[in-house]
């Protein structure tokens, strides 16, 4: 009996250390689970969430769009004044706006190429510090030839800084992009109102020159703010920078106060960056094309209503019922073309009060965004928009033509909020700065067109000059219905 107790007393003995070297082995395996686990970006930016780190971003990034609308409507407020001190026709008046798009064409697509290859950050600054040299540059031009030459060099850097939409939509998470990237139009009616604010109390005064050199100042405030603003994590690991990355998401964590998915950071980094053959492929043909024609009527349909508004307000071609003294005095003359027409305190009111437009319906752009999605949303803004360009031409009170100024710049205004989400969310990461790049280049050539439709042809007829405006919004409209993707709530592609 004592010799069968000590057979199974040493069996258990053997047994112990197997236990435990299985159990061992267990523990092992669910560490090495735990180390597989990896994530993506996306995985990232929706587990960090929304906090301090995006409303910093918000601001800082948001800003850009107020130097890109000061930079634009100061052609609006400074035609007058060029053309008086110049004398310029109305063909040299609209060549000024059509230099600037012409400069933005050109390096679009060149700062989207440089931006999927070089990174968004780089792009975004070095268009920052080129648009306020050659800015405050313009400000000393000696003649005409001068000045379009040097507001061109200025489109060329704007393009680079419309880069930072694409930087701020990678960075946003996306039940959140809807709500932030259309608020963003507060910034680009802060800049609008700005340069608007600065014809009216400068420019009678100092004399335009002076009202350009101060208008510069944002972008130099904005150059030593842009340090707070990492680069693209999405950016980096296309590129196979995944450490970089995996930092950017541990700063926008630890200011979120929030943590990273367990796991790695895992993402294949691609070859084929920047690419057009990515724009053009089986995958994107459709919609790059179709694209491009909505890039280009939200440019031709913008540009023409700011454009028409100022010029229908400065030669006073307005079919207003209750004219004032000021409203009567005509642009064309028995004895010849009136080249000073400068003007008016209420036209500088009238004006501000169509900026307020472009942020008083947002909530509705946001809504539209949420429920309706973006392929309609664009189609039913458009053929509004259209609606409203003939409704121009009525006769009505000057506070009927505030109105209808008001819901136009309002509508032309949310569909380009929308068609610029739509274009950064439908193409992969490896692409998307170039796709903006080709897009904003396209939209430029509608806003090339636009000043000879809008301070040429109008001085002819306020009918002709407002109708290709109308036509082509309906035409868009139609064609959005081709679009083939749908973007809302998806998540952003990487390759």
């Amino acid at each position: 009996m004592g010799d069968v107790v000590q057979l199974v007393s040493s069996i258990q003995l053997q047994e112990k250390p197997a236990d435990k070297l299985q159990h061992k082995e267990n523990n092992n395996n669910n560490n090495s689970n735990k180390t597989d686990e990896t994530f993506t970006v996306e995985d990232a930016v929706e587990f960090i969430g929304f906090g301090r780190f995006h409303i910093l971003l918000f601001l800082i990034m948001g800003s850009t769009n107020i130097i890109e609308a000061m930079e634009i409507m100061l052609l609006a407020v400074v035609s007058p004044e060029i053309r008086c001190e110049w004398r310029l026709q109305d063909w040299q008046v609209a060549l000024v706006s059509t230099m600037v798009f012409l400069g933005f064409m050109v390096c679009g697509i060149l700062g989207g190429y440089l931006a999927d290859r070089y990174g968004r950050w780089k792009v975004v600054f070095a268009g920052f510090l080129w648009s306020a040299y050659f800015s405050l540059l313009t400000s000393f031009a000696p003649s005409y030839g001068w000045f379009i030459f040097l507001r061109g060099m200025v489109g060329c850097g704007v393009a680079g800084v419309s880069q930072g939409f694409v930087l701020k939509t990678e960075l946003i998470p996306a039940k959140y992009r809807a709500i932030m990237l259309p608020l963003a139009t507060v910034f680009w009616m802060t800049g609008s109102m700005m340069i608007i604010l600065l014809g009216m109390l400068v420019v009678p005064s100092f004399g335009w020159r002076w009202m350009i050199r101060i208008s510069v100042t944002p972008s130099i405030i904005l150059l030593f703010l842009f340090k707070f603003i990492p680069e693209s994590a999405r950016y980096n690991v296309s590129a196979g920078n995944v450490q970089a990355a995996l930092e950017t998401l541990q700063k926008i964590a630890k200011m979120n106060r929030a943590s990273l998915p367990p796991g790695r950071l895992v993402e294949p980094s691609v070859k084929e960056r920047g690419s057009w053959r990515i724009l053009l492929s089986p995958a994107f043909r459709r919609t790059s094309l179709l694209l491009w024609f909505s890039w280009f009527v939200a440019s031709f349909a913008y540009y023409g209503s700011v454009l028409s508004s100022s010029e229908l307000l400065e030669k006073n071609l307005l079919c207003v019922t209750d004219p004032d003294p000021e409203h009567l005095v005509k642009h064309k003359h028995p004895e010849g073309l009136c080249f000073c027409i400068p003007f008016k305190t209420n036209d500088y009111h009238t004006l501000l009060i169509s900026c307020l437009g472009e942020v008083a319906l947002v909530p509705i752009n946001i809504c539209l965004l949420n429920i309706l999605g973006r392929r309609l949303s664009m189609t039913m803004l458009q053929l509004v928009a259209a609606m409203l360009f003939m409704l121009l031409n009525i006769c009505t009170s000057m506070f009927g033509f505030t109105v209808l100024l008001f819901l136009l710049r309002s509508l032309v205004s949310m569909n380009f909020n929308v068609v610029y989400i739509y274009t950064a969310e439908v193409y992969p990461t490896v692409a998307r700065s170039l796709g903006m790049g080709f897009c904003t280049s396209f939209s430029r050539i509608g806003g090339m067109i636009a000043p000879f439709i809008a301070q040429v042809l109008m001085s002819q007829s306020v009918v002709l000059a407002l109708s290709p405006f109308a036509v082509a919004c309906v035409i868009c409209a139609l064609g959005n219905f081709l679009l083939p993707i749908e973007t809302r709530g998806r998540a952003l592609l990487s390759s």
